[in-house]
């Protein structure tokens, strides 16, 4: 098992479902959406949420097939500061092909573009196969500084992980989200997903989140 950043996230529809209760949604339903059709916007406002907690008002897209997670992602994380870029755009950007996108390192400059700092992102990888203490406090500390700083942290992850209301979300061939919020001081994060507008916005911990990492990588400023 390769365990750089620049191994290929491939999303193989046939396991690109998420799980709850035992009973799968359909795979293609993951990616049906059309582009145009928009899940109503995971939002909360940032000055109403008590001490240790926030949320980034994001304006939700689904991505428009199986592929194109990463361009998704990066686009739900670029809406929070209020921008409104083409997933197809993003695509280009990055490289996407029916493959997907590589790796968070082509994630990354694109973000920074975007935002308009070249500093403003950075990768962080998590090499092991779990990811250990040290790793999980920092990006629990990544993710409350990146939120505070009004932006989203994009993860590349793959594997199957239990969101805090007990559903299961399984892409074993890879897969990348935004973390947009966290609250108990970041132990419990915000994601937005853009495989399933069903499934648009959850819950996990911190600790699930970061083994759910662990062997790819996370945009993070």
């Amino acid at each position: 098992m390769r365990t750089d950043l620049i191994r290929r996230t491939a999303l193989a529809a046939g396991v690109f479902a998420a799980t709850a209760g035992g009973i799968a949604a359909p795979a293609v339903a993951a990616h049906a959406a059309p582009t145009a059709e928009k899940a109503p916007a995971v939002s909360v406002h940032a000055d109403r949420k008590p001490a240790g907690e926030r949320q980034l008002d994001v304006r939700y897209e689904a991505q428009p097939n199986f592929y194109f997670c990463g361009p998704a992602a990066a686009r739900n994380a670029l809406s929070v500061q209020g921008k409104a870029i083409s997933v197809d755009a993003m695509a280009k950007e990055m490289g996407t092909t029916e493959d997907g996108t590589d790796s968070i390192n082509d994630i990354t400059p694109i973000l920074n573009k975007e935002t308009g700092k070249g500093d403003a992102y950075r990768s962080v990888e998590i090499k092991s196969g779990k990811a250990d203490d040290g790793q999980t406090d920092k990006l629990r500390a990544d993710i409350v500084r990146t939120v505070d700083d009004g932006r989203a942290v994009v993860a590349n992850i793959a594997g199957t992980a239990t969101d805090t209301d007990g559903t299961v979300h399984s892409f074993e061939g890879g897969h990348y989200i935004s973390v947009v919020g966290y609250r108990d001081d970041g132990r419990t994060v915000k994601i937005a997903d853009s495989a399933n507008p069903a499934q648009a916005s959850y819950d996990i911990t911190v600790d699930n989140l970061a083994d759910w990492i662990a062997t790819r990588g996370y945009a993070t400023s």
